[in-house]
């Protein structure tokens, strides 16, 4: 049992830095064409 709490405690750690590795770029790259969007219907 205590086996498969470290396992799911790993695998949810890895799973928040596994999204946090793909949404922050993301979010950087949409907010980044959205400001050249604005700037370029302005």
């Amino acid at each position: 049992m205590p086996v498969e709490n470290a396992t799911s405690k790993t695998s949810l750690l890895s799973l928040i830095l596994f999204w946090a590795y793909v949404l922050i770029p993301l979010l950087w790259g949409v907010s980044s064409t959205l400001k050249k969007a604005m700037a370029l219907f302005s």
